[in-house]
């Protein structure tokens, strides 16, 4: 019997020396070994993972008779690479290409890349098997679920693959040892799972290419499968879990599997989290999922990806069936049941406005997100509605080829590797080149006054005081002129520039070789400069003096002594590096239970009552600056920790009693 040697490569980002388990390629080995004609004639090699020499990688795989890339917005040009050199060095060799960034109209792209010998469309379990199974002969035509470009140079489109009914049919790679070789010649890596427990996504969001993938319906794995994936996971000691489910909460039995990781982690300790999308409208569902995995300590944060709030841009992007509501009930429960969240907009939506994107802003911080907005640039998936080129008329999308740079990651040269890339988007009809800067700059700005805590209390007094919405506010440090502020100016001014940067094709983030030496958000870099170069005691004074400005009433009005209380506690609390001793601030107003109530979704009222405010710097000092800026402005992101801990006590005044 002749025997076929198969190499498969799922190439995935490393994260802090932890790697992805290739899920998807694991799939296919395991399909192929429990359903190929004659399993007996395949030798799997173990399996690509991460990024490595290019050089490295082509060696190993050169033995293959048939090798599999799985593809993606972040390992593409690479995979490419691996193909091109593949079969440079042995033509004979099989190179099949699948997953989500194959082209679903691929002629152009197979004909660029002329290396690749099939393209497999959508789930790939039967069609690999298939290939497999033909192979050596070369007659793909009746196999369902591929495109290719043969002999004579023809463009070969078969009829599509229908989806598997009962996702069972595909077994378990954990649960059949599918890992064991790859962990066991690994002993050093730190493993993250990929777990999927449905597939399918009833929504056809136009940015997204998961619910155009998977025609709408899902389907589901068994729960007694699943529980024992979840005891493997702890048994492996698998620390971290992604769920690929798009709609985690989508099915009643969603719960019990919640409910079930939790009752493992509480009996191994593993896993440490797990992450999950939430649906978009079970409300209740998504709230107790979610409820019971932070009460697990499961999960560092709720993502509440709404991505707009405008209706005519949830219209334009086909979210308008997803309710706005459910978002807001949803951040109201979580504030009350002290659950940290975080919100998702993007930046440069068709039909979003400068306007619309403040007011949707000043909207989520109104409604209680006072952890982190995460305000993420739009960029163009190929199979994606948004990348029809009609679409992209319609709209006056325009795009820009940006190389991908992980947010905290390094700047990393080799040799021998080659950069991944986006298609950016960086204005379109509603948001032309200069509102689109205008808006980058303006989600910057509000990072850094507010969720990295530089500001935000002043802000909540200020909105307090004077019923300015958290959008005016923040436009107000945008619009000061730099004879005035000439610190705001040029703080609003580097956001600006590196908005431009970005239209140019230039990097989302700000390498710094001397903080940590990654790539730092521009909010994020500003923070860190101003710390170390001791500039935030002169930018806290140029905004007392903006928002005093705001201020009609007499300068000894309650008004204006409560905005001196905040700015004075505000830079009490923000943590520093280098700062050693406690420190106590005296109030005349009870600001630390203003903040506590707001932030915890309670009614907020400024008492005037006389206060001690108890910072405790000693038990976070942070003599290292490189160890500031990791665990501080780093690690904190998420969750906004830049605050020290405190407490409060009654000041007792003289002849008080």
């Amino acid at each position: 019997m002749e025997h076929i040697c198969v190499g498969l490569v799922q190439i995935n980002n490393s994260f802090s020396g932890q790697n992805y388990l290739p899920y998807s390629t694991g799939l296919l080995q395991v399909y192929a070994e429990k359903n190929a004609r004659n399993p007996g004639r395949l030798h799997f090699l173990p399996g690509i993972y991460k990024r490595e020499s290019i050089t490295t990688i082509v060696e190993r795989l050169k033995i293959a008779d048939i090798v599999g890339l799985s593809v993606y917005v972040w390992n593409h040009e690479i995979s490419l690479e691996i193909a091109r050199r593949l079969k440079a060095a042995k033509p004979d060799i099989l190179i099949v290409l699948g997953g989500p960034h194959v082209p679903d109209l691929p002629e152009p792209w197979l004909r660029q890349n002329p290396f690749i010998d099939l393209a497999v469309h959508n789930e790939g379990e039967k069609t690999f098997v298939e290939i497999l199974d033909q192979f050596p002969c070369r007659d793909w035509a009746t196999i369902a679920g591929i495109s290719f470009v043969d002999a004579a140079s023809n463009y070969i489109r078969t009829p599509a693959r229908e989806r598997f009914r009962e996702l069972d049919e595909v077994p378990s790679p954990f649960l059949e040892g599918t890992f064991d070789t790859l962990m066991a010649a690994n002993p050093h890596e730190a493993w993250i799972g990929l777990w999927e427990t449905n597939r399918g996504c009833p929504f056809r969001c136009t940015f997204c290419d998961w619910g155009s993938a998977t025609a709408a319906k899902v389907t589901k794995f068994g729960m007694d499968r699943l529980m024992a994936e979840a005891d493997w996971f702890a048994d492996k000691k698998i620390q971290y879990i992604f769920c690929c489910d798009a709609n985690f909460g989508i099915q009643k039995r969603d719960l019990e599997i919640a409910e079930y990781v939790a009752k493992v982690k509480a009996k191994t300790g593993y896993p440490v989290a797990l992450s999950v999308q939430n649906t978009k409208n079970a409300t209740e569902r998504a709230y107790l999922a979610q409820k019971i995995l932070s009460d697990a300590g499961l999960n560092k944060g709720v993502a509440l990806s709404m991505q707009s709030v405008d209706m005519p841009t949830l219209v334009a992007i086909k979210r308008d069936n997803i309710s706005t509501a459910t978002y807001s009930e949803l951040q109201r429960r979580f504030t009350l049941d002290g659950v940290e969240t975080y919100s998702d907009l993007i930046l440069g939506l068709p039909g979003e406005t400068y306007q619309t994107f403040v007011a949707g802003v000043s909207r989520l911080i109104q409604d209680g997100q006072h952890n982190r907005i995460q305000f993420n640039n739009l960029s163009i998936l190929p199979n994606a509605e948004m990348g029809n080129p009609a679409y992209q008329k319609q709209y006056g999308i325009q795009v820009v080829r940006s190389e991908i740079i992980n947010i905290h990651g390094e700047k990393l040269v080799s040799e021998d590797d080659v950069a991944e890339y986006q298609e950016l988007v960086i204005s379109t009809h509603a948001t032309p080149p200069a509102e689109w800067r205008r808006t980058r700059a303006f989600s910057w700005m509000t990072a850094f006054l507010y969720f990295d805590k530089i500001m935000q209390i002043p802000l909540m007094v200020q909105h307090q005081s004077t019923g300015m919405h958290y959008g005016e506010l923040i436009e107000s440090f945008m619009n000061v002129s730099a004879d005035d502020y000439p610190l705001i100016a040029q703080i609003r001014d580097f956001f600006l520039q590196e908005a431009s940067s970005i239209q140019q094709g230039g990097s989302e983030y700000v390498y710094s070789k001397e903080y940590l030496g990654i790539y730092w958000p521009a909010d994020e870099f500003q923070f860190i400069r101003l710390s170390v170069e001791g500039r935030l005691a002169a930018l806290y004074e140029e905004a007392d003096r903006l928002l005093r400005s705001q201020l009609v009433e007499n300068p000894e009005s309650m008004a204006q002594h409560v905005l001196a209380d905040a700015l004075k506690l505000n830079i009490a609390l923000i943590k520093q590096p280098g700062v050693t001793s406690d420190i106590h601030v005296d109030l005349d107003f009870d600001l630390i239970s203003f903040y506590q109530n707001i932030r915890s979704g309670k009614m907020a009222e400024i008492q005037k009552k006389p206060t001690t405010v108890h910072v405790e710097r000693s038990a976070a000092y942070y003599d290292d600056l490189q160890r500031w800026c990791r665990e501080v402005v780093w690690w904190g992101n998420k969750k906004g920790a830049y605050l020290y801990s405190n407490k409060t006590s009654e000041r007792q005044l003289a002849g008080h009693y």
